[in-house]
């Protein structure tokens, strides 16, 4: 294998790249209405002679190369968030612009810089003869992942790969390309996706004390939400802290691992109330809760911590803490329903399939993470690290099991953000490492459980 040969080949494709990729942008493409970046990327995976390249029942598009048994997959959600206020931005999101560093728009980073890199990885892949024998490359183009992290892929392990003959057994690894900020990662922290509904009673707002105001009682709940995510996890207070998950006092087996992630968070991120009128006593106030899971906690846990809160207690029956399901169609009218969990995983730096990635950088770039100068602020970090956010890694490796780990183009910073960017250099970088890694992978050192931490369910089958 000459690595010079496969960083020139990488440098070679630059300008493609960075065309594709803006072609990409061009194209808004929040969750569910996709369709039209997935027929821009079908017709360049086509263009490069794909030996496949198909669209799945939900939307995902996916190109093969390669004939083998076992499959290498390379994941890319192609869906953006919205641009949220335009004020906030310098130039329009969807046009955007180039220099000799950057490229600027929506999804730049997050993340269809690295369905450009993927796509052109492999075509270096198969132009150098590195596919290994009995091996095929499986490219995704991912969708409706901003909405519903992994979804996506549960459509892919249940539905599609099954309908091709195929099982996800035959998955050796999966190769996630969002925003790493030149680091390899190997897990992140999960999350769900919780609502508290209050009940009250309305009545005439000249009078309020003949009803039971819903958004007063709610007021009391969302202190202790607050004081759940803020408060410590001593004995000073009654609501002990998430941070408590990093002290092996209330975490002895997983406590490592939640300090490896971060420990767990909890925000309100939405509330809704009905009333008669302006001048009427609410009757109804539901929230919304961003869940962030570290190690240690589960599907069960977090919602019983909410139950368990105070003021939940002291309203009784008036008040319901459920989970939030998944159900929007896909852009092809596909409904593929599912909880709204997302399940936390770290792999072992030392599984084959994350050792390839290490042993493929420190062969194409060294053993420290790299970049232009203007990202390098952000990659003063071990080059094997974790996720802040979360990814389609919660199906792939949370749910199912399948090895998964992260290197991509791009920075987390940029993720949502107005004045979007990423940086032609990671995508020539991330271009030239895909192409190298199935070289790098040493199938016999291969073992059977290769999580190092994997959230897992009673009474939902993810195993």
């Amino acid at each position: 294998m000459d690595l010079q040969a496969i960083k020139q080949a990488a440098e070679g494709y630059k300008a493609d790249m960075t065309a594709f990729l803006r072609a990409m942008i061009s194209h808004p493409s929040e969750s569910c209405e996709e369709k039209e970046v997935v027929m821009c990327i079908k017709a360049e995976m086509e263009k490069l002679g794909y030996d496949e390249v198909e669209i799945d029942g939900l939307g995902n598009v996916i190109g093969w190369m390669g004939k083998g048994d076992k499959i290498i997959a390379i994941d890319s959600h192609i869906d953006t968030v919205g641009i949220g206020n335009i004020d906030n931005w310098t130039a329009d999101p969807y046009k955007g612009y180039e220099d000799d560093e950057v490229i600027y728009g929506r999804g730049g980073s997050d993340q269809e810089g690295g369905m450009a890199s993927a796509t052109y990885g492999v075509k270096i892949m198969k132009d150098m003869g590195l596919i290994p024998d009995g091996y095929k490359i499986m490219v995704v183009g991912s969708v409706q992942e901003e909405d519903c992290d992994g979804m996506c892929w549960q459509y892919i392990v249940n539905k599609f790969l099954p309908a091709k003959g195929l099982k996800k057994e035959q998955i050796e690894f999966v190769i996630s390309t969002e925003p790493t900020d030149g680091g390899i990662y190997r897990g992140h922290r999960g999350r769900m996706e919780i609502r508290v509904d209050v009940k009250g009673v309305s009545c005439h707002g000249s009078a309020p004390e003949r009803g039971d105001n819903a958004i007063y009682k709610m007021a009391d709940i969302l202190q202790d939400v607050r004081a759940l995510n803020e408060n410590p996890a001593d004995d000073s207070v009654e609501i002990k802290g998430l941070v408590k998950m990093l002290d092996p006092k209330y975490n002895p087996e997983h406590y490592e691992d939640a300090r490896f992630l971060g420990r767990g968070t909890c925000t309100t991120s939405q509330i809704f109330y009905t009333s008669p009128s302006r001048c009427a006593v609410a009757d109804s106030c539901s929230i919304s809760i961003d869940r962030r899971m570290t190690a240690g906690e589960t599907w069960d846990s977090c919602l019983q911590e909410i139950r368990d809160l105070p003021h939940v207690k002291q309203y009784g029956d008036d008040v319901t803490v459920s989970m939030y399901m998944y159900d929007r169609p896909s852009w092809t009218g596909e409904v593929y329903e599912t909880e709204a969990y997302f399940p936390t995983w770290i792999n072992k730096e030392s599984a084959a399939h994350v050792q390839a990635l290490i042993d493929a950088h420190n062969a194409l770039y060294g053993a420290d993470r790299i970049g232009p100068e203007g990202a390098m602020h952000l990659r003063h970090r071990p080059l094997t690290d974790k996720w802040t956010f979360s990814t389609n890694g919660v199906a792939i490796q949370g749910r199912y099991g399948i090895p998964c780990v992260g290197f991509g183009p791009g920075a987390e910073s940029q993720a949502h953000a107005p004045n979007e960017i990423t940086w032609k250099q990671d995508l020539v970088t991330c271009a030239a490492l895909y192409a190298a890694v199935p070289s790098f992978y040493k199938e016999e050192n291969k073992t059977g459980e290769v999580a190092q931490f994997r959230a897992t369910l009673t009474d939902n089958d993810i195993k």
